[in-house]
């Protein structure tokens, strides 16, 4: 049985500001423990992510790659490393994610059954306009429930998200996606 089955509902998702060589982003839990490790490399045209259990990057668990090359409102697919089982896929809204970030969450069949958003319109112009350092929230939707918030916190140095999905009590968003979803807004929205 693939590990992932044990994704918590609530974790840490941090990564470094300052970028230069890549980004690295750690999942992990509230005692600070390491439950997730991504290292997406600068300068990538089609992205192609792997979400490790562990830092030396033995363990894959999931994979997360672009359908196109530089595309605003790309699709990733997400697929089950262990099984090779599709999962579904993350799509970004193009041009309404220029002033709010926006995705949809798509079923393994391609049919839209969720969406992810940023938090206000305002606080997002005010964020692309004055100030990176305005922390982001997102909540993500499956049909009209929300099964999860992203909590940004401020800091210059890094970028930390309390990420909670207690709100999905019914299990309507298979948490390997939540956590896709996640690592998807710490690598592609924070190369922005």
């Amino acid at each position: 049985m693939n590990d992932l089955v044990t994704i918590p509902k609530t974790f840490v998702a941090r990564r470094n500001f300052w970028n230069f060589f890549g980004i690295a982003c750690r999942i992990l839990d509230h005692a600070g423990a390491l439950l997730y490790f991504v290292k997406l490399k600068a300068f990538k045209l089609k992205e192609d992510i792997t979400v490790f259990k562990d830092e030396a990057r033995t363990q894959p668990l999931l994979n997360i790659k672009a359908r196109q090359i530089l595309d605003i409102a790309a699709t990733y697919d997400v697929t089950d490393v262990a099984t090779g089982a599709p999962l579904g896929a993350l799509r970004r809204r193009g041009l309404r994610s220029i002033l709010k970030d926006q995705w949809d969450i798509l079923d393994p069949n391609g049919e839209v059954i969720g969406n992810i958003h940023e938090d206000s319109m305002l606080l997002a112009l005010l964020r692309r306009f004055l100030s990176n350092l305005i922390a982001q929230d997102y909540h993500f939707f499956m049909g009209e429930q929300m099964v999860g918030l992203a909590k940004g916190s401020w800091n210059p140095f890094l970028v930390k998200y309390y990420v909670d999905f207690t709100h999905d009590s019914q299990n309507l968003l298979d948490p390997r996606m939540g956590l896709a979803a996640m690592v998807m807004l710490m690598t592609i929205e924070g190369k922005q």
